[in-house]
């Protein structure tokens, strides 16, 4: 006979999360007009397309929707609810498979699931404004999980590994989204187009960076690398899966999972960091090594200058 475990009693669902599962009860009185979670939620992701999450509030969704803030909250109680299922909302579903692939072709999988999630980003930028606060159990996320996931069954990789590889090419996508949305942004301001963003920064570097305190960047520079036609952040997605390949060959060779990966040292306790006499110390330290570095610098000009002088001497 063997022993049952004891149920896990589930904790109370927040609201927010239960609504995205279409476990929340619906008010049953309310404005006359029709409302619903769903309209909200439409008309929040609206306005954060059209003017940025900081424009998205109750009292401006409420607005939108020719209501008052007050008809809203009987539907969704809180902003961090509704932020919340705006996520949910953008985030959508990640694409069908390839009927058409090859099975098993995991890479062109999780390269059609990077590309999907990369366009979701640059449609909605602000989703990569909102804080992360550990995964949202929302069904769009455990859909996106799942894709994934699906994705690398049939290698060689077990789940752990699957996971982490999944993290990885995820955070890929938000790190490219990132900066591709960052520049769009730029570019909107100031009326221009990304290439010219690019070739603006470009030459501001060229007139900072100077060569003989940061000579590789310098270099790097002249060789035009900010105003290429080639996409630098194409590099890390390759390269990623590169290594991901490689390592589910090593894995199917040896039959087994490399050693656990050790973690990176955490930053300080933030009470530690926040510490007066830790920050002043800090302070210090900084300002030492920006001393060293304006020293150094300084080295290399006396020396340029005593070459010089030597040569004259000497002619």
């Amino acid at each position: 006979m063997t022993d049952e475990p004891d149920p896990v009693d589930l904790p109370d669902l927040p609201r927010g999360i239960a609504l995205s599962w279409g476990m929340a009860a619906s008010p049953q009185r309310g404005p006359k007009r029709e409302m619903s979670v769903e309209r909200i939620v439409e008309a929040a992701v609206d306005l954060a397309d059209r003017e940025g999450l900081g424009a998205v509030s109750m009292a401006a969704v409420a607005k939108a929707l020719g209501f008052t803030p007050m008809s809203l909250y009987r539907y969704v109680s809180a902003k961090d609810d509704l932020l919340l299922l705006m996520q949910e909302e953008a985030s959508g579903v990640p694409p069908l498979p390839d009927a058409g692939a090859e099975g098993g072709d995991w890479r062109g999988e999780a390269e059609r699931l990077y590309r999907a999630q990369l366009e979701i980003y640059l449609a909605h930028p602000w989703l990569l404004s909102l804080p992360i606060n550990g995964t949202p159990a929302t069904p769009s996320t455990v859909a996106w999980m799942d894709a994934y996931l699906s994705a690398l069954a049939e290698t060689a990789l077990d789940y752990h590994d699957r996971t982490a590889a999944m993290l990885a090419i995820m955070g890929q996508a938000r790190w490219y989204g990132t900066v591709s949305a960052g520049y769009a942004e730029a570019a909107r301001v100031g009326e221009l187009s990304v290439a010219e963003v690019g070739a603006r920064e470009a030459a501001l570097f060229l007139t900072l960076v100077d060569a003989d305190a940061y000579p590789h960047t310098r270099a790097a520079l002249e060789a035009g690398v900010m105003t290429s036609d080639r996409d630098p952040m194409a590099f890390g997605i390759v390269r990623l899966l590169d290594g991901i390949a490689t390592y589910i060959d090593r894995v199917a060779a040896t039959g087994s999972p490399a050693r656990a990966v050790e973690c990176a040292p955490l930053p300080d306790d933030p009470a530690l960091a926040a510490d007066k006499r830790v920050r002043a110390a800090a302070k210090t330290v900084r300002e030492a090594e920006k001393a060293l570095r304006a020293a150094q610098k300084n080295l290399r000009q006396v020396r340029r200058d005593a070459v010089e002088r030597i040569a004259r001497a000497a002619g």
